[in-house]
Parts: structure tokens; C-alpha cells; sequence
């Protein structure tokens, strides 16, 4: 099994031309993470111009601490749509053989576990990201309100879009194993989702 190429190689254009192909990978979950990075990113810029102003000074730390949070959400975000990928390539090999197979008894749930684990992250980052998001509201520069409102929209749709990435998955675990993640993903799902309609609200 041969590694997937990493997102951060691509091209805009190379990217979108594997992922419209009949390829495995760059798939759902590398989408999610782009789509996340770029929220990260657009949210980044409206930090980097809110930095230094004077009518902001008393928000320099918070947009100092979203800066530095949201360079490593970014490359989070990347890293985990590689994760992804190698997780359901890893779940993809073993889907092919026999279920007798002992190699496949042997590697299933852990490959499972393994296809689950990167976007149930991104989950997660999403709704430290959306957190975030909500707090700058109040602490950047108004004439980028509009960009932290399409920061905001993409948070939620890299989301929920990775939240896909772990329902598929997860009637493959047992129930007893599903059912909290299940639980938690509803719960974050509605977070971000609020969270969402209210910057939004707050932006336009």
C-alpha cells in the first residue's frame, strides 16, 4: 500500500484535478481539511489586520493568541486530511479480502479505529476553531467582518463535512464503542452549528 500524496504538496490545481478523477484519495476527508484550513487561513488574515491598531490595543493579546492558534489549526488541519487518507487506504486494503481472512480479523477494528480517529479530529478542531471565531467577533477590525463571517461558514461546513467521514464508519465499530461517539459528535455538530448562526449574525 502506497502512501498517499501529502495535501500540502498540491496545487490548487492539481488538488482539484485528483480529487474530480476516479482516484480513492484526496477524497472527502482531505476536502474537509482543506475547507478547514481555509477557514483558519481567512480567519488569520482578519487577525493579521486587526494586529497593531490602535482602536484594537486592547484586544492585542487575544488577536496575538488567535494568530498563533490559528497557524497551527491550519496545519492541523492538513496534517489530519493526510491522516485520513491513510487511514482508508489502510481500511480500504482489508475491505478487500476475504472476512475470513485472518490478516483482516487481526487489523480490522484498529483499522477502523484508524479511519475514524482523523476526522473525529477535525471535529473537534472545528469546534475549538468556531470557539475562537466567536471571540473575535468583538476583537478585530469591523471593515473584516464579512471575512470572519466566511470564516465562520467554512469552520462549519469542514465540520460537519468530516462528521460524514465518521458516521460512514462507525456501524463498523461495536455499539456499545459507537454509540458515546455517536453522542458527542451530535453534541459538537450543534455547537459549531450555533455558534456559526450567531458570528454570522454578528457579522452581517
Amino acid at each position: 500500500m502506497s502512501a498517499p500524496k501529502p495535501i500540502s504538496g498540491s496545487t490548487i490545481d492539481s488538488f482539484l484535478s485528483a480529487l474530480a478523477s476516479k482516484a480513492p484519495t484526496p477524497g472527502g476527508g482531505a476536502v474537509a481539511a482543506i475547507t478547514g484550513a481555509t477557514a483558519a487561513a481567512t480567519a488569520s488574515m482578519v487577525v493579521e489586520y486587526s494586529l497593531g491598531k490602535k482602536k484594537l490595543a486592547s484586544h492585542e493579546k487575544t488577536n496575538t493568541n488567535a494568530r498563533d492558534f490559528l497557524r497551527r489549526a491550519r496545519a492541523m488541519y492538513l496534517a489530519l486530511g493526510d491522516e485520513d487518507a491513510i487511514g482508508y487506504a489502510r481500511l480500504n486494503t482489508l475491505w478487500k479480502l476475504d472476512k475470513d481472512d485472518p490478516v483482516r480479523i487481526m487489523e480490522w477494528d484498529a483499522a477502523v479505529e484508524g479511519a475514524i480517529a482523523p476526522p473525529r479530529a477535525m471535529v473537534a478542531l472545528g469546534v475549538d476553531l468556531m470557539r475562537l471565531l466567536d471571540t473575535l467577533c468583538a476583537a478585530t477590525n469591523r471593515m473584516l467582518k464579512s471575512d470572519l463571517g466566511i470564516a465562520a461558514v467554512l469552520c462549519d461546513a469542514a465540520t460537519r463535512s468530516a462528521a460524514f467521514n465518521v458516521r460512514i464508519n462507525l456501524p463498523m465499530m461495536p455499539e456499545d464503542a459507537r454509540r458515546p461517539i455517536a453522542e458527542e459528535l451530535n453534541g459538537q455538530l450543534a455547537q459549531v452549528a450555533s455558534l456559526c448562526a450567531q458570528i454570522e449574525k454578528r457579522c452581517s
